[in-house]
């Protein structure tokens, strides 16, 4: 099983089934929050629809595809981080992440993407690290451009959420700027 100590605050543990119902629970309960900027969550309607999500980022995980974490702070489930999709034919990796909005503001998900771009880095060895966000999402561009990535452009009408498209601020980070520090 994989776990990953950020901090002694902060830890990252593999999604597995039996997280599926702590997971459903927290999106069932803050749906509204999550809508804003997530486009699964009208299609997470059940506790085993979670739990054949986590068994898919698993078989992923065994290929070294992704890595789909839970993220815990004090103890607390309060989000996710991930490594959504990892090209090995150009060294690269896309992360995603949400945090449960009673714990922003507390540093928590730009430590914890400074733990994933560590493994990305670090135990991966991959060359890039890019994090995509909704032009609007200024919370998710902020963690971006704190870790140092640099914007590198906008991919119009990139998703479609709900009820219109929102296009996504690209972000990039290389191995070689990578100091694991934070502005």
């Amino acid at each position: 099983m994989f776990f990953y100590e950020v901090d002694n605050e902060i830890q990252l543990k593999l999604v597995t089934q039996q997280d599926a119902e702590e997971i459903f629970a927290f999106v069932d309960r803050s749906r509204d929050y999550l809508r804003e900027w997530l486009g699964w969550v009208d299609n997470t309607k059940t506790v085993e629809e979670s739990r054949k999500f986590a068994g898919y980022n698993l078989e992923r995980f065994a290929k070294r595809e992704g890595l789909d974490t839970a993220i815990y702070y004090k103890g607390q489930f309060v989000g996710k981080i991930s490594i959504n999709t990892i090209n090995w034919s150009l060294k690269k990796c896309e992360i995603g992440y949400f945090l449960d909005e009673n714990f922003q503001g507390e540093g928590i998900m730009t430590r914890a993407a400074k733990g994933m771009i560590d493994i990305a880095f670090h135990e991966y060895k991959l060359e890039k690290v890019e994090i995509r966000a909704a032009e609007g999402n200024k919370k998710s561009r902020h963690i971006a451009e704190r870790l140092g990535f640099m914007f590198e452009g906008t991919i119009r009408n990139a998703e479609w959420l709900y009820d219109h498209y929102v296009d996504h601020a690209v972000y990039g980070l290389l191995a070689d700027e990578w100091i694991g520090e934070y502005k």
